[in-house]
Order: structure tokens, then sequence, then C-alpha cells
């Protein structure tokens, strides 16, 4: 149960379209919305800032103003998949994740980093690359780290994501919250 942890006014996620249900029916079927819904009782709110297509640059320029006008406790940014799926500069997602962070820390928020994997057709070294940013920013800054959101949800016969092949479907949603809860609620409790 949630007694003895510190109460977190504000939640505040970051993300792409997986944290925007996309693809869903309703957008109170995605994770984000199920994790509001287990903390409501609580006092904790959340607030989901995350927009379909959105990669790190775009969170990046967001994020002043999201702390300003939310004054989060936590923060969970859930980018980079969409700037790995665009080939985009592995150097330059760590620099916009890396100001993200810094940003989140300077207002008091302690951070929940959702890591991503990028599919093997990007070759080995890119890849590599991509999914190097997540641990050494969360080492860095000293971070929380979800490694891969998508774990046991992507591959396999498991009929978890959409016809896309990209986004999680219904059924995966609740694999998506086990897994940001498993890290979230050690933070809740510190």
């Amino acid at each position: 149960m949630l007694s003895g942890w510190v109460q977190a006014a504000t939640i505040l996620v970051v993300g792409d379209s997986i944290s925007a249900a996309y693809g869903l029916e309703k957008l109170d079927q995605g994770w984000v919305a199920l994790l509001g819904e287990k903390l409501k009782p609580h006092g904790i709110s959340i607030v989901n800032a995350s927009i379909s297509g959105e990669t790190t640059a775009g969170g990046r320029t967001r994020i002043d103003d999201l702390l300003k006008r939310h004054r989060p406790s936590i923060v969970i940014l859930e980018l980079g998949g969409n700037d790995g799926l665009r080939g985009l500069s592995p150097k330059q997602m760590e620099s916009n994740l890396a100001a993200m962070i810094e940003r989140s820390k300077a207002a008091g928020a302690k951070v929940l980093l959702l890591g991503m994997k990028i599919p093997p057709n990007y070759g080995k070294r890119y890849a590599d690359l991509f999914q190097k940013v997540y641990p050494d920013l969360a080492k860095r800054y000293d971070v929380d780290l979800v490694p891969f959101l998508l774990e046991g949800v992507v591959g396999g016969q498991n009929n978890l994501m959409q016809p896309d092949g990209i986004h999680p479907n219904l059924d995966a949603q609740s694999i998506l919250l086990a897994q940001v809860w498993e890290k979230l609620e050690a933070i809740l409790g510190k």
C-alpha cells in the first residue's frame, strides 16, 4: 500500500505515441491513464503531456513550460523512439534527454527515464549507440530507468502489438503499467 510514501502532488509524463495511447479506442485505456487511476485515491495526479510523433527535440522545447505550469514532483520521460525510427543522431537524442533531465531536476522533480530499443533493420552499430543512451544517462544523472518499456510486449507470438508493429495494443497496456510501476513505486517511497 501507499502508507509511508511521500505524496507526490503531480507526476508529469512527457512521451510520444506509446504514452499518448495511440491507436487505442479511448485515451483512458492507455498505461498513463491506468497509472492515474491507480494513484488518484492517494491524491497523486497525472499530467499526460505526451504527443504522438514527438521527438526528444520536441520534448526539449516544451519541457520548461510544462515544468513551470504543472510543478511536478516526478517527471517520467518516454521519448526517443521517434528519433530512432527517423534515424536521427543518438548523440543529439542524448543531448536532448540530458537537457530535460537537468531541467526537471533543477525544478525539484525526480526523474524516471523509460528506455526504448530500435528495430534491428537499422543496423547493429546504430541500434547499439541508440540503446546505450538510456543507461548512460541514468548513470550520469543518477535517475531511475526502465531499460526497455516494451519488454515482454514486442516480439514473439504474444499478439500485444497493433497491426503496425510499432504501437502496443490494448492488452499490452497493463504490462507497460507494470514496467513503469516497478520503478515508480520505489521513487514514490524515497
